[in-house]
Parts: structure tokens; sequence; C-alpha cells
């Protein structure tokens, strides 16, 4: 693995695992998939979701790992790096 972020333990627990706190803020409950950040525990929708909050959160904080919180998925995303690990 050449990404040294997601070499990082990131363990912080995601702080609303069944939703996307940003979309239920602006009324949507349309999200695809969760995804949360390794940094700070905070939950947002994948890309594939209309608000992609999970990168707006990346992009506002800097945090640069995020995990999937999907039943049965394990992998990680290094928005810094672009790669999946």
């Amino acid at each position: 693995m050449s990404c040294p972020h997601l070499a990082e333990p990131g363990l912080a627990e995601p702080k609303t695992p069944d939703e996307c706190p940003d979309c239920v803020a602006v009324g949507n409950d349309d999200w695809v998939h969760l995804r949360a950040c390794l940094s700070c525990g905070h939950v947002g929708c994948c890309d594939s979701s209309p608000y992609q909050h999970a990168t707006k959160h990346f992009e506002s904080s800097g945090h640069p790992v995020i995990r999937s919180i999907q039943p049965g998925e394990s992998w990680r995303w290094c928005y810094v790096d672009e790669e999946i690990g």
C-alpha cells in the first residue's frame, strides 16, 4: 500500500451509523450508501447519492480517509491519494 493515510489506524466510531445527518438536515432521506470519516466519525452519504456528503465532509475538513459502513463491506478510501485499501 503506497498511501500513508490508509496505513493510519483512524478508529473513530460512526456518530450516526444509520443515517446521513447532513441529508436529514435538508429533508433528504434517499442516500444510497453511508461512509464514515476515520478521523472524527462523521457519517456522510456516498458519491452515488444526490448530495455526496462524505466528499463534502472531506473538502471542508481535510480528513483524508473514509470507510464504508455498509454491512459486509470493510474497505477504506483515501481522498488525498485516491486509493482504496
